[in-house]
Order: C-alpha cells, then structure tokens, then sequence
C-alpha cells in the first residue's frame, strides 16, 4: 500500500534537506510526499525542485491559503495512498520507521492507528520540559495507555502517526480551523475509536530549536493547548449521572472553574489548602480533598501540577478505588 507523506513547510532552509534526506532512506519504498511550500520567503522552494529532480515521489505545491492547517488540507487532497502520516521539517525519520508503522498497522487493518518512540534533540540544550515530555509520551505509548492520559498532554507525536485514508477522513481530517491542529486531531482519532499500537522503537528524532512553531507562534501558546481539554472531556468522557469534581485551586483549577461555569456545568471543588476550605470561589464552597471518602459516583478533574503533589493524590484515588481515564482524568 502506498504511504502518502504530508509535509508543509515554512522557512525551513537549515533543516529541510535533513529531513528531505532521511525520507529518501526510508527501508520501505511506496511512499509519496506532498511537501506544501507554505509561502515561504527563504531557499525552500529551491531545496524542494532540488530534490524533485532527484525522486520523483517528492511532490513539491505551493499552498495558496496561508496556514498549516490549509497546507495540510492542500496535501491530502493532493495525496494518493491507502495510508497516510505526517512530518515536520526539521524532524529526522529514521529509516525503517515507515516500514516498522505500515506492518504494525497492517497487522491489526482499519479503526487502528500505529505510532512509534521519540527522542528529543536540539542544536542547543534541550529545553527540561522538551525532555520530561520526550520520557513521557514514550512511557505511555510503551504501556498502551495514550487514551487514559490523553488529558493530561498530547500522548502520539504528530510527526510519528499512521493511519488508513478512510480514517483520516472519518475523524474530520484538517476541516476545523482549530489550533493546535496536532492535538485537536488525536483527539478526534479518540473520538472516532481509533485503537493505537506502539512500535517499541524510536522512529522520529524530534527537533527542539529556538524557532520552532511551538515556541515562535502565539496560536500554539500552552494555553491554547490547556484550553483544548475541558471541552473535549466534556464531549467525550463527562457522565452526567455523576457527580463532577474539580480538584486543584491554583491558576489552572481556576480556569477550569471559569470553563465549566460558562459551560454551565456544575462541580464540587476540593484543594489542599486550609485556608480556602469554606470559601465560595466563582460561586462554588471549595472543599477539603479527604472528603471525596464521603462523596457518591463522582469523575475528578486533576489540575494540580505538582509531581509530588500528584503522588499523593494517586495513593488517595487508589485507597477509593477509582481508575485512571473512567473516575479520574490528570489535567496537569
């Protein structure tokens, strides 16, 4: 089957024939890639005819609307294979990573998607949270468990994902102009019951760099990626039949409240602090956390932040016997 590789580009000049390169050595050889110049001021156009020249599976367009998510759209519709993933420009494939994707989720067909381990590198000094994140994402693709935390951050790289044409398509593919694209679409591959499966190898060198979109761009600003949870829960995991609670009253237990009270959703409130316990916050009496012992059927929001703090809230849920991803969702 045929692999069509989306790539859109923006000044990408230092890294592009990097990345052009490592596809090139892909072990698995039907693959296209639809490489969408997204108006870019600098080489890249020329990086890719260059390349053009060299493989013709390379398909160089240039993106009429200004934007990943047209660029994307652009590619797609340009794209001819049964399977489809993505990349950035200034990752690196290693080169069975197509091959190690395509026979994983071969194995398992339609309604599944595969996905592989990351490493993190930087021309620099990785940043400390790039590297926490790096061992994340891989411990819980590792361990199977990418729905459960899919709250708490983006659990399958978005240059590290395979999927069949039709599933793509039945998730809503590019079509909301909704940002971050990266993240809104894992959440529709959940949506639509999409079942992930890990190739326990790294396959994607991930590149952190001062320019990158992620740290460049406002539109990818962690607010916008914490935002994107509430809503999401809400449409996918929310039971009405039981009672909501919210836990954690630092900044982000606050912005959950404001959500909820927008969305007129109503929830209990319990934190740590003594200080709080009785006070009405946004309209809502905040609560001693060991009283959850005495509340019903309830899901809990997580939005503390603190690993140690996080640690204790875990041995409590334990000792309630409640469960990840059905009575409580990690928000931080």
């Amino acid at each position: 089957m045929r692999i069509s590789i989306l790539l859109p580009i923006f000044n990408e000049e230092r890294y592009l024939a990097e990345c052009l390169d490592s596809i090139l050595a892909q072990s698995y050889p039907d693959w296209e890639l639809l490489a969408i110049d997204d108006q870019s001021t600098d080489s890249t156009p020329q990086i890719l005819a260059a390349y053009q020249q060299r493989d013709a599976r390379i398909r160089p367009l240039r993106n009429p609307d200004k934007g990943v998510i047209p660029a994307l759209r652009l590619a797609l519709e340009q794209s001819t294979g049964t399977l489809i993933t993505r990349m950035d420009a200034d990752d690196i494939m290693v080169p069975q990573k197509l091959e190690r994707m395509y026979h994983l989720l071969l194995a398992h067909g339609p309604g599944h998607l595969s996905t592989g381990l990351v490493k993190y590198f930087s021309d620099a000094q990785l940043g400390e949270g790039y590297a926490r994140y790096g061992e994340w994402i891989n411990k819980v693709n590792l361990e199977g468990r990418q729905w459960e935390e899919i709250y708490r951050d983006c659990p399958i790289p978005a240059p590290c994902w395979l999927v069949y044409r039709e599933d793509l398509l039945r998730a809503g593919a590019f079509e909301p102009d909704i940002k971050p694209e990266d993240y809104d679409l894992i959440f529709r591959f959940r949506q639509i019951g999409l079942q992930p499966h890990t190739v326990p190898e790294v396959l994607l060198y991930w590149r952190d760099h001062a320019d990158r979109t992620t740290r460049m761009n406002e539109e990818y600003d962690m607010q916008k990626y914490f935002r994107m949870k509430l809503p999401w829960f809400l449409a996918l995991d929310h039971d009405p039949t039981r009672e909501l609670v919210l836990w954690g009253a630092g900044p982000r237990g606050k912005t959950f409240a404001t959500m909820l009270n927008e969305a007129k959703v109503k929830f209990r409130w319990v934190c740590d602090n003594p200080r709080k316990w009785g006070q009405q916050i946004y309209g809502v009496i905040m609560e001693e956390e060991s009283k959850l012992k005495e509340f019903g059927p309830m899901q809990i929001i997580i939005s503390v932040a603190s690993p140690l703090d996080q640690i204790a809230i875990k041995a409590l849920l334990d000792e309630l016997g409640l469960r990840a991803g059905v009575d409580y969702f990690w928000f931080c």
